[in-house]
């Protein structure tokens, strides 16, 4: 906008109607190629994300649409001079949502302190075209009353010190209804540089400002549900911290005794890293000097998981510490889960290792069992009865039980240790799982520690894709003293 205009000097003329033309044949491209992204944007109202995107879409149509409008404004050229000062509405600018409806001009004489309005500026503020339009000083009574200082400092300084003017402010309409204008005005000088006039071109940019508004809440909507996110994440993990044991080096159980466990175990989150589920491994001397091993998953992700998860491991730690076997142990826990308040699913293994007569007892709930490695082969140990936990009150599981050698390996895991996808023979990805598991068979055979061995399953799917986390824990029979078998 040109600065300071005079009086006696006309308006620079507008640019080039070809140039113009090149211009909206731009932003109407544009309008259709946002108009396709709008389309394509997610309308799901429940997720922040999705609205925050519709919003941003909505906004640049919307402002897409307008420098269409004000483009052929532009082309066109001003429309006619009012008459009287009052114009009454053309047929292209009486509906509420068009342009010209939204975008008025006025100017104010202030030596004859006569005012003009476009008949445009009425439609905006309201007012019937009949009544005189308001001078500078009665403009004041139909903006609101926070706003009215913006807009007397703003006249003031273009009035006084021949400043543009460029600002916003709220106008209250006589149907109630407010409205949010957009005001570019400049002085108009008269030969001995003082202020003749004031003239200004007001936009109703009320749908602006709303969609702005709906932009700024969504994207909020959506900070607050990252921050949301954050935290849970954060809390889940240090839960999950606080209930597995911390084992940063091999564990020998039980501490007397020739016949002990070397134990190892590691935790591998899912690919994406962003939730933790309710997996768990442990292990714990029980006061007979037997050894309890488990490990297990509930269904879901999150901080509720994981503190189920450490609920249900404090009560099968106590419920062993009571000396309960395996098989019990999971019909209580079923029995623990399958409460009306707190549904919930999850699988389980269970072990007691008896060092005297290197037994393993173990008992298992709609969980994959125990893999057993002696000399360099490896299989699975056939199940006993059990079910998912929580999903049949009453179930009853069974339990068997296992000699051991010295030098075994048993390797206990949750379910996703490996990705979920069936192999070029159409097995299972649970069939899958365990063949890539069992093919480590010479490796484990060649590894002197058991934490050898758990590195051994760390490298070969540590770096796996998985859609879940899962965990590993990694039993050795060994002698205390003298060399194992």
């Amino acid at each position: 906008m040109p600065s300071h205009l005079s009086a006696d000097h006309p308006a620079a003329q507008p640019p080039p109607r070809g140039s113009v033309e090149a211009l909206i044949s731009q932003a109407r491209r544009l309008r259709g190629e946002m108009d396709a992204v709008r389309r394509d944007a997610p309308v799901d109202g429940t997720d922040p994300e999705g609205r925050w995107q519709r919003a941003l879409c909505d906004l640049a149509v919307h402002q897409l649409d307008d420098l269409d409008a004000h483009l052929a404004q532009l082309r066109d050229g001003p429309p006619p001079a009012p008459v009287e000062h009052v114009a009454a509405p053309s047929a292209t600018s009486s509906g509420a949502g068009s342009l010209l409806s939204r975008v008025g001009s006025a100017e104010w004489n202030l030596l004859t302190d006569e005012a003009g309005w476009s008949g445009e500026l009425y439609q905006i503020l309201g007012r019937d075209p009949a009544a005189p339009p308001l001078t500078l000083d009665e403009l004041p009574s139909v903006v609101l009353d926070e706003d009215r200082p913006k807009l007397t400092c703003m006249v003031t300084d273009c009035l006084v010190d021949a400043k543009p003017i460029d600002g916003e402010f709220r106008v209250v309409r006589p149907d109630g209804g407010v409205r949010t204008v957009h005001i570019m005005g400049e002085p108009v000088l008269d030969a001995d540089g003082s202020t003749a006039s004031m003239w200004a071109v007001l936009r109703d940019v009320s749908e602006l400002r709303r969609h702005r508004r709906t932009v700024g809440e969504t994207h909020a909507s959506l900070q607050r549900q990252r921050h949301a996110a954050q935290t849970e994440h954060r809390l889940a993990v240090e839960l999950q911290e606080a209930v597995l044991p911390p084992w940063r080096g091999p564990l020998l159980l039980p501490q007397q005794g020739r016949d002990t466990l070397e134990l190892a175990a590691r935790y591998l989150p899912s690919s994406a890293g962003a939730r933790i589920g309710g997996d768990w491994y442990d292990a714990l001397q029980l006061p007979d000097g037997e050894t309890l091993l488990s490990v297990g998953d509930l269904t879901g992700q999150g901080v509720a998981v994981t503190s189920g998860m450490a609920m249900l491991l404090g009560a099968l730690r106590g419920m062993a510490m009571a000396g309960a076997e395996p098989g019990r142990l999971m019909t209580w826990l079923n029995q623990l889960l399958d409460t009306p308040a707190q549904p919930a699913l999850g699988s389980a293994v269970c072990c007691r290792y008896r060092p005297g007569s290197r037994t393993l007892v173990w008992a298992q709930a709609g969980h994959p069992a125990p893999l057993l490695f002696r000399n360099g082969t490896g299989r699975v140990l056939t199940p006993p009865d059990g079910v998912l936990l929580g999903a049949t009150p009453g179930a009853v599981y069974g339990q068997a039980e296992v000699p051991l050698e010295p030098g075994d390996l048993l390797l206990l895991h949750t379910n996703g240790p490996i990705p979920a996808h069936p192999d070029a023979t159409g097995h299972g990805e649970g069939a899958a799982a365990v063949d890539r598991l069992l093919g480590l068979a010479p490796r484990f055979h060649a590894a002197r520690t058991a934490q050898d061995c758990l590195r051994t399953v760390v490298e070969e799917l540590g770096t796996t894709e998985r859609e879940d986390d899962a965990c590993v824990l990694v039993a050795r029979v060994a002698a205390r003293h003298g060399r194992d078998g």
